[in-house]
């Protein structure tokens, strides 16, 4: 099975704001709701439902992740997740990221809070093991400016042209890092409840801060795993966000894929 922290990466690029049809009104409340699966070499791990409201600047996401299939077997996981925030000039300013699982019988819990752009405070359950000489510590500088997962995989672009070619500065209530994204491609795609234009982004993964020195599963995502991201835009609200997604891991390919995404009636 892959590494945990590539599971990790790969619920981070499922658990976004679904996508959706073009909303008839820019400045009126937009919902959105969509369904995701998580493959390994073809074969079903994961599967999540995710709703979205955009009111204005402000977001509000919601969403619940299951194992499935080959992944229910090895890691029989639950969870659900919250994030809100607001979309700037900047892109997103988070503002609370919930994540709340059990994996077999045992909960776990991250959450952070946000306030005048960087991290005010984090609550992880279980609490981590004390760390050894080899760990990279997190200080106050790391955490300026980052945003939660979710937060990360939203882009504010004008046209997809401008959606690569930035670095995002991503915090899981564990690890920072940066994700650095070049272009690839222009594209379209079509699944339920939506058919248009999409852009194609590689991802650089780039450890800053909280995590172990010398891992090889991260350093294989560091230095030689290929991570693929396609973006398309969500409505009108100015944003990108991610539709499909491959993650290269020392003993596979993860893949990312919306199954629908829908404005909600």
């Amino acid at each position: 099975m892959p590494c945990p922290l590539s599971i990790r990466l790969a619920a981070t690029a499922l658990l976004l704001p679904a996508l959706a049809l073009p909303a008839a009104t820019a400045a009126a409340p937009q919902t959105f709701s969509g369904d995701y699966s998580v493959t390994y070499l073809g074969l079903p791990i994961a599967r999540a439902s995710i709703r979205s409201v955009y009111d204005g600047d402000a977001y509000s996401i919601n969403g619940s992740v299951n194992s499935a299939g080959l992944g229910r077997i090895f890691d029989d996981t639950k969870g659900s997740l919250t994030a809100t925030g607001r979309i700037t000039g900047n892109g997103p300013a988070p503002r609370a990221f919930r994540a709340e699982y059990t994996s077999g019988k045992k909960p776990s819990l991250v959450d952070i809070r946000f306030a005048n752009g960087t991290v005010a405070s984090t609550e992880v359950k279980p609490k981590p093991r004390k760390r050894g000489k080899d760990w990279v510590a997190l200080d106050d500088g790391h955490l300026r400016r980052a945003i939660d997962p979710i937060a990360s995989t939203m882009v504010r672009a004008d046209k997809p042209d401008e959606v690569c070619g930035r670095t995002v500065k991503m915090y899981d209530g564990e690890i920072r890092a940066n994700l650095k994204l070049s272009f690839v491609s222009r594209g379209d795609i079509s699944v339920k409840g939506y058919r248009g234009p999409t852009v194609t982004c590689r991802m650089n993964f780039q450890p800053v801060a909280g995590y172990r020195k010398g891992k090889k599963s991260l350093d294989y995502l560091k230095n030689r795993s290929r991570i693929m991201v396609t973006f398309a835009p969500v409505g009108e609200t100015g944003v990108y966000a991610p539709i499909h997604a491959t993650i290269g891991t020392q003993i596979g390919t993860i893949t990312i894929s919306a199954q629908r995404f829908e404005a909600a009636r």
